[in-house]
């Protein structure tokens, strides 16, 4: 038990039928949807301010390959943040690895705004996007362990959905920020601002009841271990480091192996095509006369429009018609509508099409944070999550790399998107070999 802040466990009062007080889950929820709101605001600032960054830093007629270095340093950084806190959250507590997670990426953050030049830059981005990956894991637990279960899906949906409406946010305030040659600074200084929520957090939520339950059975495992008592094979999974249990159980090591296969899949196709979205909208307006950096903007803004719409659906879906079903279908759209926008697009089309694009491709995240959830038990839980979640974002970051060369060989974002777009493909196949379906189930204890 936390003896410090002995709040830190769940309160009593107004229990639900989930063992869940409503106050704890609203704060909870809260709590992690606005930091993973500003995850997506900071994210998504990279993309957005990206080329000026290199133009600025580095020179008017850098190669693709800075801007495809800044994504990449960002996934690296990701991955190795995301899959720390996720450990760290199985033994420390969903709620204590939040607040570190976000002091941490929001002090960073405004270190960046200041770099002089841009491998000042990419340092500062490492170490913000350590940060933002370890935010993750501890928020999505949080969340879902303490969701009702016919519902998990919905309540899922609407905490991806804040990262979607932190891409929004970014765009937006990018329309009223950009001018000078160095407005892309005031964007990372605005990021400092999540460090008011730990304050919320510190106050007002809790971990959930079934994380302490686990982390009691566990110290009492821990305990008899130490006084030489014979362990039983679930204490034996208790006590063993999680990383360890995960690949050591054979039902549990076949889940994590197809699932990093899927979000390998998911990852790849939009860091390494859909960050490249306002850039092509940037390239098409400038072939047709009109102005580039409004039409990039813009581009991005009905893109992230769609995100949202795409990832509370996935969430009324899921509840519906179950994980399965729904993730198969994303694939087919974010597979399809690769090729409407990169190959069918117009200058008329070109923002209904982007923001249709979203709904698939960047909707799709919503079923990392629901389906992986429901298929390890909660000792494990933050571990197994993160390194689906996290881990494979290290290949991903080669495949925005290959991108980038891409870009430069085809000498068109179109073309390159097209190719690296049939990854989908292999989501289609993997989601057939993915875990039970878990629609309307509690989550493993």
């Amino acid at each position: 038990m936390n003896v410090e802040n002995p709040t830190n466990r769940p309160s009593a009062g107004q229990q639900t039928s989930t063992g869940v007080s409503r106050s704890d889950r609203r704060n909870g929820f809260i709590a992690a949807w606005f930091g993973w709101c500003l995850d997506g605001f900071e994210t998504y600032v990279a993309v957005l301010v990206g080329q000026q960054v290199v133009a600025g830093l580095v020179g008017p007629d850098a190669s693709a390959l800075y801007f495809a270095g800044i994504l990449a340093v960002t996934l690296v950084a990701w991955a190795v943040g995301g899959m720390v806190s996720g450990v760290l959250a199985d033994y420390f507590g969903r709620r204590r690895v939040l607040m570190f997670s976000i002091i941490w990426y929001a002090a960073f953050t405004g270190l960046t705004a200041l770099a002089p030049n841009y491998w000042f830059f990419i340092a500062f981005r490492f170490l913000t996007g350590l940060g933002m990956g370890a935010e993750w894991a501890p928020g999505a637990a949080l969340v879902s362990e303490m969701w009702k279960d016919k519902s998990r899906g919905r309540g899922i949906a609407f905490l991806q959905g804040g990262f979607g409406v932190g891409f929004l946010l970014a765009t937006a305030v990018w329309i009223f920020v950009q001018g000078g040659p160095g407005s892309w600074r005031y964007m990372f200084l605005i990021g400092v601002l999540p460090a008011v929520l730990v304050l919320f957090i510190r106050r007002y939520v809790r971990d959930p009841k079934l994380w302490t339950d686990a982390d009691d059975a566990r110290r009492a495992a821990r305990k008899r271990r130490r006084e030489g008592t014979e362990l039983s094979d679930a204490d034996k999974a208790l006590t063993r480091f999680t990383v360890a249990h995960l690949f050591h159980e054979p039902i549990l090591r076949r889940r994590i192996l197809i699932l990093l296969v899927l979000a390998t899949t998911t990852l790849g196709g939009w860091w390494a095509v859909s960050t490249w979205v306002p850039q092509f909208g940037a390239a098409m307006a400038a072939e047709n006369g009109l102005d580039p950096v409004a039409t990039a903007t813009s581009t991005a803004f009905w893109y992230n429009v769609g995100g949202i719409i795409g990832y509370f659906s996935m969430g009324f879906l899921n509840d519906f018609f179950g994980r399965r079903p729904t993730m198969f279908a994303y694939f087919i759209g974010a597979l399809v509508m690769n090729v409407v926008l990169f190959m069918f697009a117009t200058p008329a089309t070109l923002f209904i099409a982007a923001a249709a694009n979203g709904v698939f491709t960047l909707g799709l995240f919503t079923w990392m944070a629901t389906w992986p959830v429901e298929l390890f038990p909660t000792h494990v839980r933050g571990t197994a999550i993160t390194i689906v979640f996290n881990s494979t974002r290290i290949i991903v970051a080669a495949a925005t790399m290959v991108s980038g060369l891409l870009v430069n060989a085809f000498g068109a974002v179109s073309t390159a998107a097209l190719v690296i777009g049939m990854i989908y493909i292999l989501g289609l196949v993997f989601t057939f070999l993915a875990g039970p379906e878990t629609k309307g189930k509690p989550l493993p204890s």
